[in-house]
């Protein structure tokens, strides 16, 4: 996968993603979860986390109390040492990693603490939760980070023609 060319198809793609999440609010179609969840399945298909990885090389998870409490057990360090050493209050007073790429991500793309990472990563890219209408802002937000989420939009796009 070429990351560059995705990033850059992404980015101009932005108000066109926008135009569609707003019109797929405006339209609430029925089988929204559905189609969407099918196309989560399908992206990750063909597309291997572990060749991009750029949502940790390029974002924050928010980190809520029992993530910290998760990762200072399997570090073996004290919560308030995991806030100290890797965490910081955004401004929308949530804590976020103090920089990217993210710490824990090695130069092979996997991740250190995979089985103590936080909630948000455990549910990243959030394609297959449920009332998909909801995440659609965030879900915008993810198709600049996440080739998976910007091939769902392409065949969003093309079901809901805009």
């Amino acid at each position: 996968m070429d990351l560059e060319k995705f990033k850059s198809e992404a980015k101009r793609a932005q108000s066109a993603i926008k135009t569609l999440f707003a019109r797929i609010k405006r339209m609430r179609p029925n089988d929204l979860d559905d189609t969407v969840h099918e196309l989560h399945d399908e992206a990750f298909e063909q597309i291997d986390c572990l060749t991009c990885a750029n949502c940790c090389k390029t974002t924050s998870p928010i980190f809520y109390q029992k993530d910290i409490e998760r990762l200072a057990k399997h570090l073996r360090l004290r919560p308030s040492d995991v806030i100290e050493k890797y965490l910081h209050i955004d401004e929308d007073n949530d804590y976020v990693l103090n920089s990217t790429p993210c710490a824990f991500l090695g130069d092979d793309n996997y991740c250190s603490v995979y089985d103590a990472r936080p909630t948000a990563c455990r549910e990243y890219p959030h394609t297959n939760r449920k009332k998909v209408y909801q995440l659609l802002d965030l879900t915008a937000k993810n198709a600049e980070v996440c080739p998976a989420v910007f091939y769902i939009f392409k065949k969003l796009e093309d079901r809901f023609k805009i």
